[in-house]
């Protein structure tokens, strides 16, 4: 296990570098000058030559890039122009509203989309399975935006249940936190939930077919042991997938949604840093969250080989 760890390790470092290099080009090639907007009408071309000089934007662009590389491999993200704090102290504040979103988010999307995964695996091809296979279907083609709308219309507006719009953190009301967060957490698991369905209802019909499920049969096991402990865990290795590209998709909703719902997560101070130009912020908000990508693709592989030692072993 620890070979198949330091192996993945290996691999993990170049597309960190890779992901590093990426979100850089995203600030540096971006039409304009960071000092124009900076200095704003206070611009002239000899303050405007000073602070590129000062900030080394003066320099060539890989130069830039390995001199802001080594400030990140120290812990210096950057300081926003603007407000005078640095990436980290950004993101400390807003992350644990962006996590608290994309956790409930994931687990009402395996709370509605397992279930009914294996009740359609258990009954495949009956006129339950084919409707609720119709309706994953359409429910991913459904906009974020457009669940978002629907569902303020019906429970903040309509039956007044839930508020539209706001936020109270957990530490100061953990009932008023979770009255803000059903909407935008609900929101994207009517995202998640079709494809978590589809993917783990293949897999176990698949497994249900295989010689050791007829073997548990012919024991006389009751059909719900058989679903539970013989067919769901080995059904459960493309699930695992599923969850930790979710969490991609989930950062992405989150641009959405949290402007939707006037989330103060992640998501909003990128859009609100790309409107203000605040670069410095959005490279290294970007950073953190492509890195973070990254890393939690790197466990589901570590899952992997907990759920399948034959993948630890090379054999799978």
């Amino acid at each position: 296990m620890l070979r198949f760890v330091g192996r993945k390790l290996l691999y993990l470092v170049p597309v960190l570098l890779a992901v590093s290099v990426l979100t850089f080009l995203i600030a540096s090639l971006l039409p304009g000058d960071l000092a124009y907007v900076i200095l704003g009408d206070q611009a002239t071309p000899e303050k405007v030559e000073a602070l590129r000089h000062d900030m080394g934007l003066d320099q060539p662009l890989l130069i830039r890039y390995f001199h802001w590389l080594g400030h990140i491999l120290q812990g210096d993200f950057g300081r926003s122009f603007r407000t005078g704090q640095t990436v980290l102290q950004v993101v400390a504040e807003r992350l644990p509203v962006s996590f608290e979103l994309m956790i409930l988010a994931e687990l009402i999307g395996l709370v509605i989309g397992v279930p009914l995964a294996i009740l359609c695996a258990a009954r495949s091809g009956s006129a339950f399975d084919r409707f609720m296979t119709s309706t994953a279907f359409a429910m991913l083609s459904m906009p974020t935006f457009l669940s978002a709308i629907l569902l303020i219309y019906l429970f903040a507006v309509s039956l007044r249940w839930f508020p539209a719009t706001g936020y109270v953190p957990f530490s100061e009301d953990p009932l008023a936190n979770l009255r803000f967060m059903v909407l935008p957490a609900l929101t994207l698991a009517l995202a998640e939930w079709p494809g978590i369905m589809r993917v783990l209802r293949s897999d176990m019909i698949a497994t249900l077919q295989e010689d050791y499920i007829a073997l548990a049969r012919a024991k006389g096991l009751t059909a719900r042991r058989i679903l539970f402990v013989h067919a769901l865990k080995p059904s459960s290795l493309t699930l695992v997938t599923i969850t930790g590209i979710n969490i991609g998709r989930l950062i992405g909703g989150a641009l959405i949604v949290e402007s939707i719902f006037a989330l103060p997560g992640i998501g909003r101070l990128i859009v609100g840093a790309i409107y203000t130009r605040d670069l410095v912020i959005m490279q290294g908000v970007v950073l953190l969250v492509a890195s973070g990508f990254v890393i939690m693709n790197f466990v589901v592989d570590m899952l992997y080989a907990v759920l399948d030692p034959r993948i630890r072993h090379g054999h799978a």
